[in-house]
């Protein structure tokens, strides 16, 4: 029987929503849906990737469109889903959100009854889905509450997961389990081979964090530039299941948006202006006018040199941390995230002693 899973936030959360289906126990054929949403880094343009971004998509398996190895978004367009499908164990098919509420709720709806399933299950990874909107470091609640409302909308049994605590950074772990019940799930320690090969290229910390943390992995992580670093504990290896009506009880965005059922994505970020005073929307419009373009490796042995000088500096800077993400330390030193394997290959023959896969390590 096939399951259906959505990641509820875009970006790497398709990932985490594989590593939850793996080690929960699901059977060998699983749909997650997910938006074509993610950072600048990977996408220059602010906001969702929709379908029409997109060439080579499977428009007549399912009720949405299934994305493929052989899809490719329009440029200036960037997406990491293509890749991702061919290296995921799980299909993967795109949602979107640009029509509001009720026709986010019927793509999942429609999808559901195509498939024969009674149950859908949310991933969101880090947990900000059971944000309450005054945490100082939440930064993008839109994708997650729009998931929650329109599963509600949709009517189809839902049950929410929490996969790694904390790990984005965005609402702290200690927070997050108040907010949940219970010991949670302890997930595989064993990285599956699917995962660590979509490791050696992903840009997606928080996925790589639940699977170091699965791993036993344990302390402060470095992350993307400017935050500070993530706790890995005992903790963040596990995954927590809640009902959809709990989840919501949290999410106060997702309300909103149940009470207004705004039928565009602007509505939705005029929403999120109005309860929680920002409109992640709009920030990723104001950073992407401030982006810089990151520039490639072209020499090895000065790459080595700055990446020594950068991990010194953050050694001296953040004493106790252990580990940093490898998309930190490319990202930081101005270079294309997707140079992450050409940099593991260089590092695996030049500084053997910075592997704590899928992190580096600080205690080199």
């Amino acid at each position: 029987m096939t399951e259906l899973f959505i990641a509820a936030g875009g970006g790497g959360d398709p990932i985490g929503a594989a590593l939850v289906h793996a080690s929960l126990g699901g059977g060998p054929d699983a749909v997650v849906l997910t938006y074509g949403w993610e950072r600048l880094t990977v996408d220059p343009l602010p906001g969702p990737v929709a379908p029409h971004d997109f060439t080579g998509l499977d428009h007549h398996t399912l009720p949405v469109p299934l994305v493929t190895a052989a899809s490719h978004p329009v440029a200036p367009r960037g997406s990491t889903l293509p890749r991702l499908a061919g290296d995921l164990p799980t299909r993967l098919a795109l949602l979107d959100p640009l029509k509001g509420v009720e026709a986010l709720a019927d793509q999942i709806g429609r999808t559901a009854r195509a498939l024969g399933v009674d149950h859908i299950d949310v991933v969101d990874m880090g947990g900000d889905i059971l944000a309450h909107g005054d945490e100082p470091t939440l930064a993008s609640p839109l994708p997650d509450a729009l998931v929650l409302a329109a599963c509600q909308v949709a009517g189809v049994r839902t049950t929410v997961h929490i996969a790694g605590p904390g790990l984005d950074g965005e609402v702290p772990e200690a927070t997050l389990l108040t907010r949940v019940t219970g010991d949670g799930t302890a997930l595989d320690p064993t990285i599956p081979d699917w995962a660590a090969n979509v490791f050696r290229w992903h840009p997606s910390e928080a996925s790589t964090l639940l699977a170091a943390a699965a791993a036993g992995l344990r302390g402060p992580c470095l992350t993307r530039e400017g935050a500070g670093p993530v706790p890995l504990t005992g903790r963040s290896g596990r995954v927590w299941g809640l009902p959809l009506a709990r989840a919501l009880d949290h999410n106060r965005l997702a309300q909103g948006l149940l009470d207004t059922r705004p039928d565009t994505l602007a509505g939705a970020e005029d929403v999120s202006l109005k309860l929680y005073g920002f409109n992640e929307v709009e920030r990723e419009r104001r950073r992407a006018a401030r982006r810089h373009t990151a520039h490639d490796l072209t020499d090895d042995s000065a790459f080595l040199s700055e990446l020594d000088a950068w991990l010194h500096v953050q050694r001296a800077g953040h004493p106790g941390a252990r580990y940093v993400s490898l998309r930190c330390a490319v990202e930081s030193l101005g270079y294309d995230w997707r140079l992450s394997e050409q940099v593991r290959d260089l590092l695996a023959g030049h500084r053997p002693g910075l592997d704590a896969f899928p992190l580096l390590s600080l205690t080199h």
